[in-house]
Order: C-alpha cells, then sequence, then structure tokens
C-alpha cells in the first residue's frame, strides 16, 4: 500500500460528510451521524490502497469521540471493505 500525502488534498466538512478533493476529482468521501454510525464510504477507484478509507474512519472518531460503528455492507465491495476494517469496530 502506498500512503498518500493529504496535505496535497482539500478535506471539506459538512453535515456529517468527510470530503477528500483536489480540483479535478473526488479522492474519497464518508457519511456519518454523531452516534459513529458510517453510513457510507467510497473511495475513488484510482486512489483505493492507499490509506483513504482509513483516514477517513480515523476523522470521523475525532469528530464524534465514540467508536466507529460500521453499517451492513449493500455491495459486495462493501464486504470486503468491512472486513479488512474489523478494527474499527
Amino acid at each position: 500500500m502506498n500512503s498518500i500525502d493529504f496535505s496535497n488534498y482539500q478535506l471539506d466538512e459538512a453535515d456529517g460528510v468527510f470530503t477528500y478533493k483536489n480540483e479535478n476529482t473526488t479522492l474519497g468521501f464518508v457519511r456519518f451521524n454523531k452516534k459513529g454510525e458510517i453510513e457510507y464510504i467510497f473511495v475513488n477507484p484510482i486512489f483505493r490502497k492507499k490509506g483513504i478509507a482509513t483516514k477517513l474512519l480515523q476523522l470521523v472518531k475525532q469528530k464524534t469521540g465514540k467508536e466507529i460503528i460500521l453499517q451492513e455492507p449493500i455491495s459486495p465491495l462493501g464486504s470486503k471493505l468491512l472486513n479488512s476494517l474489523n478494527k474499527w469496530k
């Protein structure tokens, strides 16, 4: 996994959503609620395996002050991500 330098990207926060982006594209985003439940997480396929999902989950944990609760995935790719992120439960 090649990590990414997040200082090169803009982090936006609005209404329970953190988004990493630059002027050309969105790298990834996470939607969450005040209970620390992750409602949706997405990472642009070009930027996968670079620690973006982990960084987004860290931001949610810092913001909410709660343990991360991952909701049931709605896709096979979501199930794969859930298995790799069990450390956040």
